[in-house]
């Protein structure tokens, strides 16, 4: 059988590439404010490199490259309006009676659903974790611990830059924002693990098939 590490590559379907690259031709026109669209879209940007970088060395299921897209498509959406501003769930705070924009919301569950995703897939493959309850919790650490990570970018941000730093938190006046947005993220990477796991292991099994 061939080496989990060694599985032999495949491009990155053209689709994926043109949906990213229309979502981000978009969102870089004429966004709410440029410094905040270079500061949320960067994780789209980077997980593009990376991607490309390793598509031949280390290709993904479908899977994980299909929630990558989804969760870069929210980064841009929300870099091109800001997170506080996103037009349709103002639509759904008026609606539905919210008290803010709860786009960033959105935005932090899939910070943990998507990592939850490219970590099991990199655990296992690697082989680094033999026991299923272990390395779920050890996936579950990892995303609550980047959520954290981003919580203190965020504040850095808003350290050096009042102005922007407004924009990028999007409390809103909520105080319990940064508690909340972990909280998004654990349930995000939690779910992730209940729901696509069969999945994710029957796609990873076609994978290996290769």
């Amino acid at each position: 059988m061939t080496p989990p590490d060694k599985i032999p590559a495949r491009p990155l379907a053209v689709p994926w590439l043109i949906c990213f690259l229309a979502v981000l031709v978009w969102s870089a026109i004429a966004p709410k404010d440029r410094l905040i669209w270079w500061l949320e879209a960067a994780p789209a940007l980077a997980a593009a490199v990376a991607l490309l970088v390793t598509w031949r060395s280390f290709p993904l299921t479908r899977l994980v490259y299909q929630l990558i897209l989804l969760h870069a498509i929210v980064l841009m959406v929300g870099a091109h309006y800001t997170y506080a501003e996103v037009p349709v769930f103002d639509y759904l705070k008026a609606t539905v009676g919210f008290e803010r924009n709860n786009y960033d919301k959105l935005g932090h569950f899939l910070q943990g659903f998507v990592p939850a995703l490219v970590a099991r897939e990199i655990l296992l493959r690697k082989a680094v974790i033999k026991g299923t309850s272990w390395r779920n919790f050890l996936i579950v650490c990892f995303c609550l611990a980047l959520s954290a990570f981003y919580e203190l970018i965020e504040w850095w941000v808003a350290l050096l830059s009042q102005q922007a730093g407004d924009s990028f938190l999007g409390t809103q006046g909520y105080i319990w924002d940064t508690q909340s947005d972990m909280a998004f993220a654990l349930s995000g990477a939690i779910l992730a693990l209940l729901l696509l796991g069969r999945l994710h292991d029957r796609q990873l099994a076609q994978l290996r098939s290769r």
